[in-house]
């Protein structure tokens, strides 16, 4: 029966077809990755394409990401990215056993998006970011053009004895899938080679004494509550959220930070070795994502070193609106393009803002903007933490909106001031009688005077309150609790150096932090 025969030859062909376009897809990655190691590792497809889709999420959807994903936002996306390739070719190959040219243009059209793409990327090396993307496409549709037509082969009956067997094609697949992997690994060689520079010069790098040391941490700053968040976090646990697909490898030695721009009377242009041999100041501040929702992890304390912000930029003339200056924001743009913008004035007004180069006592991890990277106290991230810097502009909020401000964010952002249980934890079933509720409050610029608790609709109690560092850190609290059997809601509020409560109003992240207070629900058995 024709119709039978025509569809079991539909059939026997999926299989092959489907396998034809995974290696098809394989091979254009790895094809692109390896050219990516020769040109620029950031031009890799995955790379551009995540880039450009994070580029282009609208603000509320990247939010959910990080309160859904944490830290793990990018490899959801990088994997998000593989998934939709790879259902992709499974369907451009079973298209491809029938009609050859159709598959492998689509193959064609994924690698000029790839290059479309790379192009749109603010750090864009112009045409030469193209190149893995293409390489990439024309190496998978010639592979799925020539995989399709011996899949073809092994599923027409009339065709078996004009062309390779399906051991033939199982040959070809096989030779392909080697061919693929071996392109991939040597990729990933190069592309570590060619950033094993950066970690030689992270590890060669000694940072010198500070000349102005961070003042003795006061005793009594460290409670001793199991539960409770460390005074200093450790760098390994120091939250990370920026739109970085691929963590930049910069090498010191190469390394340059321009500052030029509106009201700057002398340009200049600073290599690290010129940064470290400058007076260093050493501080403990506390820096919070915008993203943090109330109660949330995207807080953290450390001991950093860098060099005053405020002297380099009167070095090269700029001054502040309130002396007369004529830029009002500071843009700060990292080697991958992002671009941050900060209130000239914040930067200026005497506070530690700086260009750190330390971490905890070491040189700044790459995750965290290695070599150098800008920190202003009191403002969140999105508006002052530059990481991988490289460029300070100076202009004025009217003539520029940075990369946040462009997706409706805040051009301003001082942080507010909040508070958070560490312990116990939600749903948690502490036992009847003393329960230690503890955790740490923060309002950069300000700091804490008080911290009340409340359980369930009682009367707000005082905590008790660890000694305080400076006005930049967050500082511990503690509060006795006689628990009783039963459900309970742990409510916290802090209040600030200038007398203002914390607010009990929600508010979303967006546009200029979350607001509210946290709590949580126990159950005392």
């Amino acid at each position: 029966m024709p119709g039978v025969s025509s569809f079991r030859t539909t059939v026997t062909r999926v299989g092959p077809g489907a396998l034809s376009g995974l290696l098809a897809g394989l091979t254009a990655l790895a094809v692109a990755e390896l050219t990516a190691a020769l040109v620029r590792p950031a031009a890799g497809p995955v790379t551009v394409v995540g880039g450009a889709v994070i580029d282009r999420t609208p603000a509320p959807v990247k939010d959910f990401a990080i309160r859904t994903f944490g830290e793990n936002d990018k490899l959801v996306l990088q994997l998000g990215i593989l998934a939709l390739l790879s259902l992709s070719a499974i369907g451009l190959g079973i298209l491809a056993v029938r009609y050859r040219w159709a598959g492998a243009a689509g193959v064609l059209v994924f690698g000029l998006i790839g290059g479309a793409a790379a192009l749109s990327r603010p750090d864009s090396a112009g045409t030469a970011d193209v190149l893995p993307s293409v390489a990439g496409a024309v190496a998978g549709a010639a592979v799925l053009h020539l995989l399709a037509n011996r899949a073809d082969d092994t599923g027409s009956p009339d065709r078996r004895g004009t062309g390779w067997s399906r051991r033939g094609f199982l040959n070809a697949a096989a030779a392909t899938a080697a061919a693929a992997a071996t392109a991939g690994a040597l990729g990933q060689v190069l592309s570590g080679q060619r950033g094993q520079g950066a970690v030689t010069s992270r590890n060669a790098l000694r940072l010198p004494a500070p000349a102005s040391p961070a003042p003795a941490v006061p005793a009594g700053t460290r409670l001793k509550v199991d539960g409770i968040s460390p005074f200093t976090t450790p760098v390994r646990d120091f939250y990370r959220v920026d739109t970085a697909l691929t963590v930049p490898m910069v090498d010191a030695g190469t390394w340059r930070l321009r500052i030029h721009g509106k009201g700057v009377a002398r340009p200049r242009s600073y290599t690290l070795e010129e940064l470290l041999a400058r007076p260093l100041i050493e501080r403990d501040i506390t820096l919070t994502c915008v993203s943090n929702e109330v109660g949330g992890p995207y807080l953290g304390n450390a001991r950093w070193l860098g060099v005053r912000l405020a002297d380099l930029l009167a070095e090269c003339g700029v001054r502040p609106p309130s002396k007369g200056g004529d830029a009002d924001q500071l843009v700060a743009r990292s080697v991958d393009g992002m671009t941050l913008g900060s209130p000239v004035e914040d930067v200026m007004d005497g506070r530690d803002a700086m260009l750190a180069v330390g971490m905890n006592g070491e040189p700044l991890p790459f995750d965290h903007g290695f070599p150098v990277r800008m920190l202003v106290p009191g403002l969140y991230g999105y508006v002052s933490a530059c990481k991988w810097i490289a460029d300070i502009e100076l202009t004025t909020f009217d003539a520029y909106d940075p990369y946040w401000v462009k997706r409706k964010w805040a051009r301003r952002a001082p942080v507010k001031t909040q508070s958070r249980i560490d312990t116990p934890k939600p749903f948690a079933r502490p036992a009847a009688g003393p329960v230690v509720v503890a955790g740490v409050a923060w309002a950069q610029r300000r700091g804490i005077t008080r911290v009340e608790v409340r359980i369930d609709d009682g009367p707000w109690q005082d905590a008790d309150l660890a000694a305080q560092d400076t006005v930049d850190t967050w500082r511990q609290w503690s509060y006795r609790w006689n628990a009783t059997p039963g459900g309970h809601t742990v409510t916290v509020r802090a209040t600030d150096g200038t007398g203002q409560v914390q607010t009990e109003q929600r508010a979303r992240t967006i546009p200029d932090g979350a607001s509210g207070r946290h709590s949580v629900f126990v159950t005392v058995p």
